[in-house]
């Protein structure tokens, strides 16, 4: 009991402080991107020159406690930072902000990869080749059908492959969404098929 008597206490002298600090700040806003308007996730707003600061969450919003005449600054990585100072004449002791932020690009120099230092090189390399047919050979092994059909059954689906199933079998239960599914049993056509197929004698054993 004296536990949370103390708690109480503090919480109402800390409140008092707070309501009496006529330079305490409760200062909110949003994060965005200066050209499309897009909250910046996980920006961080420091108060410059002290410890003390908040993180932006995933859509930008961001509330921490300063002082009017602190420095805000805003930083998040491929933006420019940003500072912002809290006016001194602000008005109550909350305050809102929608800051933006530009992107930060960096533009490197050109580069020119060679697979060789120079022409001479070059020409070492080419003349040293191995021309003979064991590389067309392997070649020709690795791209047999029946060599094909056996890496098919033992590879298993990339990510493409697996959504475009996934999405195969959502529209498939879209399609007969709210009801149950056809039975095949009380098709008339697929009946129609069967008789055909026993009076032809499809079914019957046929002789070695």
């Amino acid at each position: 009991m004296k536990y949370f008597l103390f708690i109480f206490a503090f919480l109402s002298i800390s409140s008092v402080a707070f309501g009496q600090d006529d330079d305490l700040v409760q200062v909110t806003g949003i994060v965005m991107t200066s050209d499309s308007l897009r909250g910046i996730p996980y920006a961080t707003v420091a108060i410059k020159g002290t410890s003390r600061g908040s993180f932006a969450n995933f859509d930008g919003f961001f509330s921490l406690v300063a002082r009017k005449g602190d420095v805000l600054q805003f930083v998040s990585l491929g933006f420019k930072d940003i500072e912002y100072t809290i006016p001194e004449d602000t008005k109550g002791n909350r305050l809102t902000i929608v800051q933006l932020m530009t992107a930060d690009v960096l533009n490197l120099p050109e580069t020119i990869v060679f697979p060789w230092p120079s022409r001479e090189h070059f020409r070492l390399e080419f003349l040293a080749m191995d021309v003979s047919n064991a590389f067309e050979e392997t070649a020709q092994a690795n791209l047999a059908q029946e060599r094909l059909n056996d890496i098919s059954e033992v590879m298993v689906m990339d990510g493409n492959e697996n959504s475009d199933f996934f999405l195969r079998q959502q529209a498939k239960n879209y399609y007969h969404y709210g009801q149950a599914p056809p039975q095949h049993i009380f098709n008339a056509f697929a009946w129609a098929e069967f008789i055909k197929a026993w009076q032809r004698g499809d079914f019957k054993k046929k002789k070695d």
